[in-house]
């Protein structure tokens, strides 16, 4: 077990430090509302709770209760987890900060790495078909899209401990001043530092993390600029954490770096752009079994990006959506065996859009274009993008919409697919080809002063899919393959408001057919690991001021597989209940549960589920 107590006196330092640049400004009901306490309601939240029980909080905090969204946890989500959209696997999802798209060129397992405090970012939206055609890179099923927030004067510091001998830190703070006589400029800089350790909720399930990162703004009448600089690192181990059904007690010790800078720029009637570059440097040292360290994968990969992105509009009528990003990358790894650890990639998109009034309050929107996609080391592609909607304003402020729409979307596979050997743990082939998905989708949404409802039914044609499989020929490794798969997928979410009580419910249905073209595969592990049926419900409750109690909950039935010990169906509730002191208004008291059945279900098949977690603690805010 790694020593955690040597790093507890410099925590508590950079904590002291950390300390001295609080700032009083802001009331405590702004600060929360950019971040810890939005609404289903008012902020188009997608679920109840978006503070985490086991650690601090991260952006992927909680994704695993919304509704298009499942993940895959390894020991909790903040630790590794493997996000999917719509069926497709962790490698198909794309993380985009502003203009540009994360990149994780090794495995797509560290996709989730942002050593971001949430609330420098938006709550993501999931763009799907068109829009992740049109925005996504090198990600064919879906794309988590995260904007820069405004930086805003005040602060937090949270405590907080539970079982398994948890405990946790935070601080975050933010100033802001005038930029010049004028009052249209403003300047902002904003910091935070987190840390948490525990001992897991299973045995050698123990973690220990610390997260510091700052950013400078710089705030226009039209326009932000944002220079942000974050550093993370994580410790954490877990029983057959990568490498099920093989019995090992793994550990994994990442660093991760990240410089970005960002502009957004709003111009004319209804035209923007949006600049964003990156540099991500990324160290994993993987150990096979803590008991014997000698085995172990140590890996680290930089990526270097520039995109831009934005909407021109031509007229009221017509406008040209666009996107392009150049990315490169490398990698220096202990595993692979071949020279490819290297590689560029292009992509261009370019969406004519048409706007035709029907009436005062109706219009439609026709969009048709070309995504381009390139790499010195693989074929090119192009993909067409076509989408038609159907717009209506209502007079009580509502809205309709109805779309219809086609894309197609192409990525290429990781390092450790394609390079890793043909022997070993994780036998990789080299041979693995362009993956492309074709995506058709019907859906609608309703807005109402109270309500809203959303559908959608959508096909989705993967080929050439790589997926990780087992065979019970060859029992001592996981094997990259290719694979075709169709998936049909429907999807209701319906939130709603009664006076104090907030309520968000969703229903996704999955089915898919699949052909590897190999006789040899007998199970998969990301692939055909899908929720058949899921429901999601979330509400957020506050009966009186001092108090306030938020609960999600999801069931699953997860198709079946030959790896998976124990059930198919799962069902998970986290609960947090929080009392505000009328005599101090900027403190929070809360204590929260995760797991609270303590469902043992296998998120990834062969790899042990996580217990349940309880812990409290105090968020003072000014």
């Amino acid at each position: 077990m790694q020593n955690i107590e040597n790093r507890a006196y410099r925590n508590l330092m950079v904590l002291g430090l950390a300390a001295g640049l609080g700032s009083a400004g802001a009331s405590a009901e702004d600060v929360a509302g950019s971040y810890s306490l939005p609404t289903l309601y008012v902020q188009g939240q997608q679920t109840a709770n978006v503070l985490p029980v086991s650690t601090y909080a991260a952006p992927v905090s909680n994704l695993e209760f919304e509704p298009r969204v499942d993940l895959q946890s390894r020991n909790m989500a903040e630790a590794q987890g493997d996000v999917s959209i719509r069926g497709g696997i962790f490698e198909n999802t794309g993380f985009r900060l502003g203009a540009a798209t994360l990149l994780d060129p090794q495995t797509g397992h560290y996709f989730a790495e942002l050593p971001v405090a949430p609330e420098m970012l938006s709550r993501p939206a999931v763009l799907t078909g068109a829009d992740n055609a049109l925005l996504g890179f090198n990600s064919t099923a879906g794309t988590l899209d995260y904007g820069w927030t405004e930086i805003r004067t005040g602060g937090s510091l949270t405590v907080g401990f539970g079982d398994h001998d948890l405990n946790t830190q935070r601080l975050h703070s933010g100033f802001t001043g005038a930029l010049g006589d004028s009052g249209d400029w403003s300047w902002g800089v904003e910091g935070e530092y987190s840390r948490s350790e525990s001992d897991g909720t299973v045995r050698y399930g123990d973690h220990d993390f610390y997260r510091a990162n700052a950013r400078v703004q710089l705030l226009g009448p039209n326009s932000q600029t944002d220079f942000f600089a974050g550093y993370q690192e994580k410790f954490f181990g877990w029983p057959e954490l990568y490498a099920a059904p093989y019995g090992a007690m793994e550990t994994d010790n990442l660093k991760n770096r990240l410089f970005l800078f960002n502009h957004k720029q709003s111009y004319g009637d209804a035209s923007t752009v949006e600049f964003t570059a990156y540099t991500r440097r990324l160290s994993d040292h993987y150990i096979f079994n803590r008991f014997a360290p000698n085995k172990a994968f140590v890996h680290e990969t930089q990526v270097h990006a520039a995109a831009l992105s934005g909407r021109h509009a031509f007229s009221e009528r017509s406008a040209l959506n666009y996107n392009a990003q150049l990315t490169a990358d490398e990698i220096d790894s202990t595993t692979l065996e071949n020279n490819f650890t290297s590689r560029s990639y292009l992509k261009l998109a370019l969406l004519p859009e048409y706007n035709l009034p029907l009436n005062d309050a109706e219009r439609l929107r026709f969009r048709a274009g070309l995504a381009y996609d390139d790499s010195n080391r693989d074929d090119d592609a192009v993909s067409p993008i076509a989408d038609l909607a159907w717009f209506r304003d209502r007079a009580d402020g509502g809205s309709d919409k109805l779309y219809l729409s086609y894309a197609e979307a192409s990525q290429v596979p990781g390092y450790t697919a394609t390079g890793g050997g043909s022997a070993g743990l994780f036998a990789s082939d080299p041979d693995l080809d362009r993956e492309t998905s074709r995506n058709v989708e019907l859906g609608g949404r309703l807005e109402r002063l109270d309500w809203s409802f959303e559908a959608a039914v959508f096909y989705r044609w993967d080929d050439d899919l790589v997926d990780w499989t087992y065979s019970d020929a060859n029992t001592s490794a996981r094997s990259a393959s290719n694979v075709d798969i169709e998936t049909l997928g429907v999807e209701l979410i319906a939130s709603y408001r009664w006076g104090d009580l907030e309520a968000i419910a969703s229903y996704g249905y999955l089915h898919k057919d699949e052909d590897y073209g190999d006789a040899s595969v007998d199970a998969s592990f990301y692939a055909l690991n899908f929720p058949e049926h899921r429901v999601t419900l979330g509400a957020i409750w506050r009966p009186i001021d001092l108090l306030e109690v938020r609960i999600d909950n999801e069931w699953r039935q997860q198709e079946a597989s030959d790896l998976r010990e124990g059930s198919d169906c799962a069902f998970f509730t986290h609960l947090r209940l929080s009392v505000f002191p009328p005599q101090i208004k900027q403190l929070e008291l809360f204590v929260a549960v995760d797991n609270l059945w303590d469902d043992d279900f296998q998120d990834v098949p062969g790899t042990p589920g996580r217990g349940d977690q309880y812990s409290a603690g105090a968020t003072w805010r000014w």
